[in-house]
């Protein structure tokens, strides 16, 4: 690594650790691509940012929690079946191609971008409960939990990320959470999720610590600031914002990949 690919890392560390505050994700599947942009190595750009941005999604979900911002059934259910799911995901990736996974990272952020932005779901008036109460749950709910659970879990364990690109959309849209309860759900469960892959990743050798490093001293205390600045903005408005973002990044990682 040069020196200037080294304070380009520390940059995206920043950069990946505010968004992740703000959107409810650890930030690894924004930071993949970037890594790529600036010349390292597939698999390197792939794992490592898995386990440097644990800390930070910790510390937003801590914000959340003391917002009184979280469904911890949700938080129970997606830890349960994410976990299995999520390790043999990152086992199989021994067996993909890099930059297979690097253009399906694109393409579902992508995806998701335009979702939010052609279709939301937020009401402009401010609030935070989750939608549906525990107590009154249909039948379908816990399938889909169940369903999501395995999904993200295989998905975030090949493509090296903890799950919160993914998760919290799912959690909006599929579970109706509104979408503040959808990113405090999701910074828990995507930092308990990153353990699994971690290991199995260094286990195959993917991850470069030298990169884990700069990256979570940038994003862990950016990550604070993000949740922070989600927990007091209108869902209207931080829906607009979650849905322009995931759309920029996804055309720029689709060309860019």
């Amino acid at each position: 690594m040069t020196p200037l690919q080294a304070v380009e890392t520390s940059g995206i560390g920043v950069l990946i650790g505010l968004l992740g505050g703000l959107f409810g994700k650890g930030g690894s599947a924004v930071a993949t691509p970037l890594l790529r942009m600036i010349g390292l190595p597939g698999f390197i750009a792939v794992a490592s940012p898995l386990p440097a941005t644990t800390p930070g999604t910790l510390l937003a979900a801590w914000a959340y929690w003391k917002a009184d911002i979280m469904d911890w059934q949700v938080v129970r259910w997606g830890i349960v079946v994410g976990i299995p799911a999520t390790a043999a995901g990152a086992w199989l990736s021994r067996i993909t191609g890099a930059n297979v996974l690097l253009i399906l990272t694109a393409i579902l952020v992508l995806g998701f971008g335009l979702s939010f932005l052609l279709h939301p779901g937020e009401k402009p008036h401010n609030h935070t409960e989750t939608g549906l109460a525990e107590t009154s749950r249909p039948s379908w709910w816990r399938t889909r939990m169940v369903v999501i659970g395995v999904a993200v879990g295989l998905i975030s364990g090949l493509l090296a990320n903890s799950g919160g690109f993914l998760l919290a959309p799912l959690y909006a849209r599929f579970l109706h959470l509104r979408l503040k309860v959808a990113f405090a759900c999701s910074l828990l469960v995507s930092a308990v999720l990153a353990l699994p892959g971690t290991f199995v990743h260094w286990y195959l050798g993917h991850i470069s610590w030298l990169v884990t490093l700069l990256i979570a001293a940038g994003s862990v205390p950016l990550s604070y600031v993000g949740a922070h600045l989600a927990i007091h903005t209108s869902p209207s408005r931080l829906e607009r914002w979650y849905g322009l973002a995931l759309t920029a990044l996804g055309i720029v990682f689709l060309f860019h990949h």
